[in-house]
């Protein structure tokens, strides 16, 4: 099993949108991959509560069968658009690919 986990720091304002609007935004399409990308097997995303200036914004738990799954995923056209629109909103992303 493989656990793919994303953090990103979105801007305060971006996209006509403010920070707590693209968070909720990327969540909800997100979210509605689960029914369209069969490779995924588990997704968490949430919000950070800490605040602290060390935090990141939110993060996204992805767990797939194998790299292979993960790579299908990455690559699907319906996750590459919410990709897109990401890399708009965001100021910093860090992700680890992990082995469970």
């Amino acid at each position: 099993m493989i656990q793919h986990v994303v953090m990103w720091k979105f801007a305060e304002n971006a996209e006509g949108r403010t920070r707590a609007e693209n968070m909720a935004w990327v969540k909800e399409h997100l979210t509605a991959l689960i029914p369209i990308i069969p490779e995924i097997k588990k997704m968490e995303i949430g919000a950070d509560i800490g605040g602290t200036d060390m935090s990141y914004d939110m993060v996204l738990i992805v767990e797939f069968e194998s790299m292979e799954a993960l790579h299908t995923y990455k690559v699907h056209p319906e996750h590459q658009k919410i990709a897109q629109y990401v890399k708009k909103v965001r100021t910093a992303r860090a992700t680890v690919d992990r082995e469970l």
